[in-house]
C-alpha cells in the first residue's frame, strides 16, 4: 500500500437546519481499497459530492490531492485530477454506444471540439482489453444488463485516467457471480496503483475486499481502521452506537386468500407462475437475479402485460390493463429502484407523499386542498418516522432509508389491501433495515397482505411467513419459513 493520495482535513458541511458533516478528517492511500461505511444519513453521500466537486465545504476544511490542495471545487477539476465517482445510477448515456460512453470523456476533458472516431475506438478497445471485457463497442448501453453497464462505467473511469475511483453501492443489483467478477476487477485496479473508495451496506462484502475502513456516524468520523482491527459487531457498534441484528419475527400460517395467481406466463420472462396470497401474511419471493421475480410483480401491477393466465382478487377474475386498475382494486407496488421509479427527486417530501392521492385531497373544482395536503404529509411523516421533519425538503436530500419510507408512505396512503415491495432494503443501512422490517410486519399484523421480493436470504428468513423460490422464470418451490435455512432456499434457486 502506497503513500497518501487524498487527505481530507477538517471538512464540515452545513445545510439549512442540518449539519451533514462535522470536522471530518481521514486519508485514502495509493493503491488501496478503502471502505467508507455508515448508516444512511451519516454523511457519506455529502462527502462524495465534496470530493467530486459538486459541493463546497465550509471555510477551514481542505482536501489535499497528491500533495496539492484542491483550489476549486468543481466536477471538471476533480476529473482533471483523476477522481471519478460511479454513482448507483452509473450516470451513463443509455442512448449512446459502449464506445461513446467510454471514450467521450477524454475529449470533454481536453476541451476538443472535433471527434476523431478512430482515436476514440482505440481508447475504448484498449480500456476494455485491460479489463478483459469482451463487449461490442457499437451496442447501445441502455440494452446492456446492469452488471455490464457498471463495467462500462468503470471502463469510462479508466479511460479518464482515474487515480481514485469512488464506487457507490456497486453491488446492490448484482448477482453473486457478478459481484465476484467486480471484485476481481477491483483487485486488478488496486494492483495497478489505482485507489478505490468503496461504499456499501453489505458488511460481508466489505470485509471480503477492503484494506481499511473509515466509519461515519451522524456526520462525524469515528475513525479509520485496518481490516484486521474490526469484526462485524465492532463495525456495527461504531456505525450506530448499539448492537443491531436481524430480528427473526414469529411466523404465521394463514388460510384467508385475497389473491390467486394462476398459470401466469410471458414469453422470455416467466412461465406457469401460480400461487395464493393470504390476508395478514408476508409472502417472500426470492431467486437469483434474472429469475423473473420483478417481472411477475410488475405483471400483477399492470406494468408488464402477460400473455396468458389469470389473476383472481377476492375470488373474482381481475383484468389488469394499466397500474391505475391495480390501484383501484387495492394493490400497491414499491419498485426496486426508488431513485428512478419511486420518487420525483427534485420535488419535496410533501409533493412525493401525496402524488398517489391527488383526487382524495382535491376540492370540487379539482384544485388541491393545501390544508389536506399538509395534514396528510404530517400524518405519514409521523407514522413512518421520516426525518428530518421538513416537508418542503427535496426527496434528493434524504438518506436512502428515509427515501424508502417516503415511497412506502405514498403507497400506504392509497389504503391498499395488497402491498408488493421489491427489494425493500436495497442500499439501506442495517439500522434502517430493522425499522423497515418492523413496518412491514406491523402492516401484516394489521391484516394487509404483503409480498416481499428480496435477494437477501437473511431478510427473507427474518420477516416472511412463506417463501416462493424462482429459477429461470418458473417457481421451483414454495415453503413455510419456520425452520427453513439459507441452504434449503439456495438448493432450489440454483
Amino acid at each position: 500500500m502506497g503513500q497518501a493520495l487524498v487527505e481530507i482535513r477538517n471538512i464540515t458541511k452545513r445545510f439549512p437546519g442540518v449539519v451533514a458533516l462535522q470536522d471530518v478528517s481521514f486519508t485514502i492511500n495509493e493503491g488501496e481499497i478503502h471502505a467508507l461505511i455508515g448508516e444512511n444519513g451519516a454523511g457519506k453521500s455529502t462527502m462524495i459530492k465534496i470530493l467530486s466537486g459538486l459541493y463546497r465545504p465550509e471555510a477551514g476544511g481542505e482536501i489535499i490531492f497528491d500533495g496539492e490542495p484542491l483550489r476549486e471545487y468543481s466536477a471538471l477539476e476533480s476529473l482533471h485530477r483523476g477522481l471519478v465517482v460511479i454513482y448507483q445510477d452509473f450516470s451513463l448515456f443509455s442512448n449512446l454506444s459502449v464506445l461513446e460512453n467510454i471514450a467521450l470523456g477524454p475529449y470533454v476533458k481536453a476541451g476538443k471540439r472535433l471527434v476523431d472516431w478512430k482515436a476514440m475506438e482505440a481508447i475504448a478497445k484498449t480500456t476494455l482489453e485491460k479489463l478483459q471485457l469482451p463487449l461490442d463497442l457499437n451496442t447501445p448501453v441502455g440494452s446492456l444488463s446492469v452488471a455490464k453497464q457498471q463495467l462500462v462505467a468503470i471502463a469510462r473511469a479508466l479511460a479518464n485516467k482515474a487515480r481514485l475511483l469512488v464506487l457507490d453501492e456497486p453491488t446492490s443489483a448484482l448477482s453473486k457471480g457478478e459481484v465476484l467478477k467486480l471484485f476481481e476487477i477491483m483487485r486488478s485496479l488496486k494492483n495497478d496503483g489505482i485507489s478505490l473508495l468503496f461504499i456499501s451496506h453489505k458488511i460481508d462484502e466489505l470485509f471480503a475486499i477492503s484494506d481499511r475502513f473509515t466509519v461515519f456516524r451522524d456526520g462525524k468520523c469515528m475513525g479509520t481502521f485496518a481490516e484486521e482491527e474490526l469484526d462485524d459487531d465492532r463495525l456495527i457498534s461504531l456505525m450506530v452506537g448499539r448492537k443491531i441484528e436481524y430480528k427473526i419475527f414469529g411466523k404465521n400460517k394463514r388460510d384467508d386468500p385475497i389473491m390467486e395467481v394462476k398459470n401466469l406466463s410471458k414469453a422470455g420472462q416467466f412461465r406457469d407462475v401460480s400461487f395464493t396470497l393470504n390476508r395478514g401474511e408476508i409472502l417472500g419471493v426470492t431467486g437469483l437475479v434474472g429469475a423473473g421475480r420483478t417481472e411477475v410483480a410488475q405483471a400483477i401491477f399492470g406494468l408488464n402485460a402477460f400473455d396468458s393466465g389469470e389473476i383472481l382478487l377476492e375470488g373474482k377474475p381481475f383484468k389488469i390493463q394499466k397500474p391505475s386498475d391495480a390501484v383501484e382494486r387495492g394493490i400497491a407496488y414499491v419498485p426496486e429502484n426508488r431513485l428512478q421509479e419511486g420518487l420525483v427527486l427534485c420535488k419535496s417530501i410533501k409533493d412525493n407523499l401525496v402524488i398517489t392521492i391527488l383526487r382524495a385531497i382535491s376540492n370540487r373544482a379539482g384544485l388541491l386542498d393545501q390544508g389536506k395536503k399538509s395534514a396528510m404529509t404530517a400524518e405519514w411523516m409521523e407514522k413512518l418516522n421520516i426525518k428530518p421533519v421538513m416537508p418542503e425538503l427535496p426527496a434528493s436530500k434524504l438518506s436512502g432509508g428515509n427515501q424508502q419510507r417516503v415511497v412506502l408512505s405514498k403507497w400506504l396512503a392509497t389504503n391498499p389491501k395488497i402491498l408488493i415491495v421489491d427489494e425493500p432494503t436495497n442500499g439501506i443501512d442495517i439500522g434502517a433495515k430493522s425499522e423497515i422490517h418492523q413496518i412491514l410486519r406491523d402492516l401484516a399484523e394489521g391484516g394487509m397482505a404483503v409480498v416481499v421480493i428480496s435477494s437477501e436470504l437473511p431478510e427473507i428468513l427474518a420477516i416472511t411467513d412463506r417463501v416462493i423460490i424462482m429459477r429461470r422464470g418458473r417457481i421451483t418451490a414454495e415453503k413455510f419459513c419456520e425452520g427453513l435455512n439459507q441452504e434449503d432456499i439456495l438448493s432450489k434457486a440454483i
